[in-house]
């Protein structure tokens, strides 16, 4: 992975929770670096650490220990590094805002406003021309198979796979250098799954870079990184190669490197002991 551009790194991260006189050491010294253009997926038991990491790496939650550096571009065109980890609530804010996209496992729609509206609210605080926002916002929604007739709908009036390609959409209305995804399709049923599935491979595909926690082999075999994380620290790690399709479609045309993918993806996580 030496010859992909670094789009963030963190040095030994440590998360500690206390409770009374108990404290809960739940990432512990962990060095890791995520490149430009991957699908990456953090994996591991319940209680392993992958929500932490991936809100910390986020900037959504402060580490207790270690730091975490951004490469992005200043308005010169120029690579720039910045460090969030001390950053101010409302610096680290505008971070966020400008630089990462976010999707939940839960949509966390706001139902007093419509579909359109609820992306168009998280657009407006990073761009003023309101009529182009509109046109992206429409653009990606009907990328997403949300047609015309229900961008004016209440989140309430649409279904759970529905809401969840919304709240895709609102991810990366503001052109993320990472969309963060926890869990993402843990409330869906099966085509649902599939459906926001394929929008994150398509978005991949386009060059978004992707950080996903899953517990899933389904989930975790649209990534071409998989990290195994266990007690906060990580355990190993693969790379597997781009996304090949369903393994299991006899009229897939990359079937074999499907197949292979999935093997390796299986013994790796049984070598991991899933």
């Amino acid at each position: 992975m030496s010859d992909k551009k670094q789009i963030l790194t963190a040095r030994d991260l440590s998360k500690t929770f206390s409770n009374d006189s108990v404290q809960q050491h739940v990432l512990k010294n962990l060095n890791l670096s995520i490149y430009k253009g991957d699908f990456t997926v953090i994996m591991g038991n319940s209680g392993s650490g992958k929500s932490t990491l991936l809100y910390a790496l986020s900037g959504m939650d402060r580490p207790t220990l270690g730091t975490i550096t951004y490469y992005t571009e200043n308005e010169k065109g120029e690579d720039t590094e910045t460090e969030i980890s001390t950053f101010s609530n409302d610096k680290l804010a505008i971070f966020r805002r400008e630089h990462v996209g976010f999707v939940f496992q839960q949509n966390y729609l706001n139902d007093s406003m419509s579909a359109l509206d609820n992306i168009m609210v998280c657009g407006l605080l990073q761009h003023t021309d309101r009529r182009k926002l509109a046109d992206k916002a429409k653009m990606l929604l009907q990328k997403v198979e949300i047609g015309e007739g229900d961008w004016n709908k209440f989140p309430t009036q649409m279904s759970g796979g529905q809401q969840q390609r919304v709240a895709v959409v609102r991810g990366v209305i503001n052109s993320p250098e990472v969309l963060f995804a926890d869990e993402p399709t843990g409330a869906l049923n099966s085509q649902n799954t599939e459906n926001v599935l394929d929008i994150l491979s398509d978005l991949n595909n386009e060059g978004q870079s992707i950080v996903m926690v899953t517990h899933t082999v389904k989930a975790a075999e649209r990534g071409n990184r998989i990290i195994y994380l266990a007690d906060g620290i990580i355990s190993d790690e693969i790379d597997i190669g781009p996304y090949a399709g369903d393994y299991k479609d006899e009229s897939n045309p990359r079937l074999e490197e499907a197949r292979i993918r999935h093997a390796k993806l299986k013994e790796f996580l049984q070598d991991m002991g899933w």
